[in-house]
C-alpha cells in the first residue's frame, strides 16, 4: 500500500509524520521526570587536609567565573596563623584554581570572610580580625576591588576597618527584651536540664550588664552570609557571639559612613542571611544558638533595614549551625543548612514559592554519618539558572571545602 503523499495544495504532512512527533512528544514527557532526577554535582576544591578550612562565601564574576572564600589555618580564633584563601572556577571549565590567599593580617586570625557583588560589579569582601582569640574581640574590616576578574587575587582599592558603633538604641532593644526572654525561659524551664537553666540565667544577666559596656558593645561583631544591595544601600547582616544577638551594618554612601539597626534580639539568634520580598520587606533567617528545641529564628524589616520585629520560630529545624537563602530568577526561595535537630551531617535545600512563609519542597544534598560534618553553606544562582553552594566538609580523613551544583528541577521532583 502506498504511502499518503502531502497535499501540495494545503500543506498537510503525511499521517506517518504526525505520529512521529507525537510519539516524540510522549517520549519527551516520559524521560523529563527522569532528567529532573539528577542527582548534584559535588567537587572539592582541593584534597582533605588536617588543617582546618570552615566558613566558605561563594559569588559569580561578571564573567561567569565562581569565586570562593574561605577561612584556613591550624585552628579558628586562638590559632594565629589563620587567613582568609581564595580560589576561582573560570567560566567553562570544571577545575577550580590553586588557592591563594585573598586576605591576612600577620599574628592574627582571620575569620568568617563574606563575599558581595555590587550593582557597579565591584568585589567586597567582610571579615573579622580576632583580637584576643576570643570571638568578643573580633574587629570588622572590608575591602574592595573593581579589578577583579583576572587570576589570582584582587586588587583592592580600599581596605577600611568597619567601625561597628550601636548607639542608646542598642541597650534599649536589650532592655526591652529581657522581660520576653525572662517569660519564654519560665514557660520552658521544666524541659530543660539543670545545667542549661544555669547557662540561661548566666545568659540573660550578663546581656543586660554588657549593653552599658561601649567597649563590649563595638567589638565582636562578624559577618556570616551575603550582605544585601537595595539600591545604594548596602545592609550587612552580623553577630555577636557574646550577647548571641544579630545585628544589620548599613551604608548609604559606599562604605563613606555606617549605621547600625536596631538589635534583634530573641535568645541565642545569630549569623543572619537576608532575603527581600516584593513589596520590599526584609526577612532574616538566623541559627538558632538557644536551647532545644532549636529552629531556624526569623525577622522581618519593613524600612530597608534599620528597625526589625520580634524574633520568632521557623518550622525548620536548626542545630546550631549557618545557613544561607537566595531569591531565585522564578520569585522561588532557596534556604540552605543543616535541618536536623542535632548534628550537622545532613544539608537540605528547601523552596518556597511564597517568599519563605511556607517550604513545599526539600531534599538532602548531603546526608552521612553522625560523625561527619557538612555546614556554613553559601548560596547563589548563577545566570544559567542553577543553584551552586560551598560549604565546609568535616570527614575523619581531613577538612575541606565543597563546591555542589543543583538544579532546582531535581529539588522539585522530592515531591
Amino acid at each position: 500500500m502506498p504511502l499518503p503523499q502531502a497535499n501540495p495544495v494545503s500543506g498537510s504532512r503525511p499521517r506517518r509524520h504526525r505520529v512521529d512527533a507525537a510519539f516524540v512528544f510522549l517520549l519527551w514527557m516520559t524521560l523529563l521526570p527522569g532528567l529532573a532526577q539528577t542527582p548534584p554535582q559535588h567537587q572539592l576544591l582541593f584534597p582533605l587536609e588536617s588543617w582546618h578550612n570552615h566558613g566558605s562565601s561563594l559569588v559569580e564574576a561578571p564573567n561567569g567565573d565562581l569565586l570562593a572564600c574561605w577561612f584556613h589555618g591550624s585552628g579558628e580564633r586562638k590559632a594565629d596563623d589563620v587567613r582568609i584563601e581564595a580560589a576561582r572556577l573560570p567560566q567553562g571549565s570544571d577545575r577550580w584554581s590553586p588557592r591563594f590567599t585573598l586576605a591576612d593580617t600577620p599574628g592574627y586570625p582571620d575569620c568568617n570572610p563574606s563575599l558581595h557583588v555590587d550593582p557597579s560589579q565591584r568585589l567586597w569582601l567582610f571579615y573579622p580580625t580576632i583580637l584576643d582569640n576570643r570571638w568578643e574581640g573580633a574587629l570588622l574590616k572590608y575591602q574592595v576591588s573593581s579589578n577583579w576578574l583576572g587570576p589570582g587575587a584582587p586588587r583592592w582599592d580600599r581596605t577600611e576597618v568597619l567601625h561597628v558603633t550601636p548607639g542608646p538604641e542598642f541597650e534599649e532593644g536589650i532592655r526591652s527584651s529581657l522581660p520576653r526572654l525572662e517569660a519564654l525561659a519560665a514557660e520552658h524551664t521544666r524541659d530543660w536540664s539543670d545545667q542549661t537553666r544555669r547557662e540561661v540565667r548566666e545568659y540573660l544577666d550578663a546581656l543586660g550588664q554588657n549593653s552599658t559596656h561601649l567597649l563590649y558593645r563595638r567589638l565582636g561583631w562578624m559577618p556570616r552570609a551575603h550582605p544585601i544591595s537595595i539600591g545604594d544601600r548596602l545592609v550587612l547582616g552580623l553577630y555577636h557571639d557574646g550577647f548571641s544577638v544579630a545585628l544589620m551594618a548599613i551604608t548609604d554612601d559606599d562604605g563613606a559612613h555606617w549605621h547600625t539597626s536596631t538589635p534583634l534580639v530573641g535568645g541565642g539568634n545569630i549569623q543572619p542571611c537576608l532575603a527581600r520580598r516584593r513589596d520590599g520587606t526584609l526577612v532574616t533567617f538566623m541559627r538558632d544558638n538557644g536551647p532545644p528545641p532549636k529552629r531556624v529564628l526569623v525577622a522581618e524589616s519593613t524600612d530597608r533595614g534599620d528597625h526589625w520585629g520580634p524574633v520568632t520560630d521557623s518550622r525548620i529545624p536548626n542545630p546550631g549551625s549557618g545557613c544561607d537563602i537566595v531569591v531565585l530568577k522564578d520569585g522561588t526561595w532557596a534556604w540552605i543548612g543543616n535541618d536536623t535537630d542535632e548534628g550537622r551531617h545532613r544539608l537540605s535545600v528547601w523552596l518556597s514559592d511564597d517568599e519563605g512563609r511556607t517550604w513545599n519542597w526539600k531534599r538532602a544534598i548531603e546526608d552521612g554519618a553522625p560523625m561527619e560534618s557538612f555546614s556554613y553553606p553559601s548560596l547563589i544562582q548563577t545566570r544559567d539558572g542553577k543553584l551552586h553552594a560551598t560549604y565546609s566538609v568535616h570527614l575523619p580523613a581531613g577538612k575541606s571545602i565543597r563546591h555542589t551544583v543543583i538544579d532546582p528541577a531535581w529539588i522539585r521532583a522530592a515531591h
